[in-house]
């Protein structure tokens, strides 16, 4: 056992050197795991903002279309506004129209009326006139026949008289 003894500096040496390196390798493992951790986390942390900052843009994004189409409604609702106001004053203006058009046709046909009995006055009257004048002629030629000279006719009548 001398032996074991006389190799005991060697196997202390070796141990020590042994438990160095296996220190070390514990210890750089340690170091390599926490690296790949810390790795980890930054790569998470990383993907973790991305998506966060992607679903941001998204919620801006969101936002952006709802309050366009929430005012383009308001400009729909303000021109429906503008249809129904324009179109209101349309009819107003229709029926006022229709009104005007009503009391000029029973203008027109009350014109209608006065201008028939207008005209049928004028045939009687011209019928009258004839009448008269040929009348008047008869007269003249019956004074002329008995020798007499006819009085002459007062100035409103003469030309018609005088005429053939």
């Amino acid at each position: 056992m001398d032996w074991l003894s006389s190799l005991a500096p060697i196997i202390a040496s070796l141990t020590g050197m042994a438990g160095v390196i296996g220190g070390a390798w514990f210890s750089y493992r340690q170091v390599r795991r926490r690296g790949d951790a810390d790795e980890h986390v930054a790569s998470v942390q990383a993907a973790t903002s991305a998506q966060v900052s992607e679903g941001q843009t998204y919620v801006e994004a969101m936002k952006t279309v709802t309050s366009g189409f929430a005012s383009l409604l308001d400009q729909q609702r303000g021109m429906l506004d503008q249809q129904q106001t324009l179109l209101d004053a349309e009819r107003t203006m229709h029926a006022q129209t229709v009104e005007r058009v009503t009391h000029l046709e029973a203008g027109q046909l009350e014109l209608q009326r006065e201008v028939r009995l207008l005209q049928e006055e004028q045939r009687r009257d011209r019928r009258w006139k004839a009448v008269a004048l040929e009348y008047i002629h008869t007269l003249i030629d019956a004074i002329r026949k008995l020798g007499r000279t006819p009085p002459e006719p007062p100035v409103e009548i003469a030309e018609d008289i005088a005429a053939p």
